[in-house]
């Protein structure tokens, strides 16, 4: 049987508390990191609250460092040191963690525990109000919404600034966009990378096609280009093909032999053309490209793979093929689904501080002809979030130009928000799904 409520111990996890601790007093950039996100009353414990109350002072002093040495000196100014635990506790607290890699996920945890704290006491108000028959329930309800807006304003991170502040933050950007030609990460095609100035961070780049154009190929040979060329850690998420499937793509693009010919290429293993496979694939073997090729991916489990690929491999771009597989699962009408997931893909492009490429097809009624922004699938909200879009578009029927043996694709700049729209051609070389600047 489940004990009263009232017996319960408030939610709290002691190991992340100490965790903190112990990064802090390790690395200064984890109280850097600490300091703007915790308070001493997040702390369950009266001695942890002390001590990273110490550890602040000592940082609002002008950064100054926190070691055992400096936090157990202001505890003593400060005549809490006993209260704290003593000296022999917070030194001990730098054996909790061998290093402070992993302070953002103690600091959520203690976040949480704090929120849920919080929670609780708002509840047990809210039910001693609920008993005093003198207000009305209407009274209760807004003093109970009153309680939460409370706790969510006293929370909620503030990051607002001063415009001499932004000025001052300005200023040295337009003299970086002035010596660089290239702001952001470079795609690897020139005459996209000129319009775009690369892709920037915290941006949404859409690319939009109706099936069969080439959006998932060109968005693959953008992903070599960054990850293989210029060795830029980047990451794939695959809603559509398996990981090995996309891995024969990278080999035939790569190696320039047709990818449907492959398997006869690899079994003829003495042939020259086994020998290229072999030399293409110890070009990319090393190359930091990280694959995620989870069907269904719900839009909560794509968020925290996003957030943990970044954290471990330090990717600088992301690549989610296609806007229309991912899995909201909240009962609402697909328009206001896909509407959810694109502001929430940039919300995640703003927090992570990185591009994020997200594939879209486009509707029917671009058939036959170049689709406009207006065409992107089920939602506006996809054209009013992204800052890039790029359009595909070529005749079906055409065939292959006899001389070269290549579609050549039109690549529209339909939106662009920091720069000017344009479009450009490029050719895409169906045996190898690859596309590649038009020569002469």
């Amino acid at each position: 049987m489940e004990a009263p409520l009232k017996d319960k111990i408030p939610p709290h996890h002691e190991e992340a508390e100490k965790a903190a601790l112990g990064g802090m007093l390790l690395d200064n950039e984890a109280v850097i990191k600490s300091v703007s996100r915790l308070r001493e009353d997040d702390f369950y414990s009266l001695a942890n609250g002390k001590i990273f109350a110490a550890i602040k002072c000592l940082y609002d002093k002008g950064g100054q460092t926190a070691d055992i040495i400096s936090v157990c000196d202001e505890l003593t100014r400060r005549k809490q040191l006993d209260a704290a635990g003593g000296a022999a506790y917070v030194s001990g607290l730098t054996n909790v963690v061998p290093t402070a890699a992993n302070i953002d996920y103690y600091i959520d945890l203690i976040k949480d525990r704090a929120m849920r704290r919080a929670l609780i006491t708002i509840a047990s108000k809210i039910i001693a109000k609920s008993y005093e028959i003198s207000e009305s329930a209407e009274v209760i309800l807004e003093t109970a919404q009153q309680f939460i807006f409370e706790l969510i304003e006293d929370r909620q991170q503030f990051h607002y600034k001063s415009i001499r502040e932004v000025i001052n933050n300005t200023l040295p950007y337009m003299d970086e966009m002035l010596e660089k030609e290239y702001t952001g990460i470079q795609c690897g095609f020139p005459e996209i990378d000129r319009i775009t100035r690369g892709f920037q961070k915290s941006e949404m780049i859409v690319i939009g096609a109706r099936p069969s154009i080439g959006k998932t190929a060109l968005a693959l040979n953008m992903a070599a280009n960054i990850a293989f060329q210029h060795r830029i850690p980047t990451a794939f998420f695959s809603l559509e093909m398996r990981d090995t499937l996309l891995g024969m793509r990278f080999l035939s693009s790569e190696a320039q032999i047709d990818m449907r010919e492959m398997r006869a290429q690899l079994e003829a293993e003495r042939g020259r053309s086994y020998q290229t496979i072999i030399n293409a694939a110890e070009r990319i073997y090393k190359a930091p490209l990280f694959i995620e090729d989870a069907s269904n991916m719900k839009l909560m489990d794509l968020r925290t793979q996003a957030r943990h690929i970044r954290r471990k491999e330090k990717v600088e771009i992301i690549f989610i093929d296609y806007l229309g597989l991912i899995d909201n699962q909240n009962g609402l009408p697909r328009f206001e689904q896909v509407s959810e997931i694109s502001r929430s893909i940039k919300s995640l492009a703003r927090e992570l501080d990185i591009p994020i490429v997200v594939l879209s097809q486009v509707g029917r009624g671009s058939e036959g002809v170049a689709p406009t922004i207006a065409n992107l699938r089920d939602s506006g909200s996809v054209e009013q979030d992204a800052d890039v879009v790029i359009l595909l578009h070529r005749e079906r029927k055409l065939a292959p130009d006899s001389e070269h043996n290549y579609f050549e694709t039109d690549i529209d700049i339909a939106k662009n928000r920091n720069g000017p729209t344009k479009s450009v051609r490029l050719a895409y070389h169906d045996k190898f799904t690859r596309f590649n600047s038009i020569q002469g």
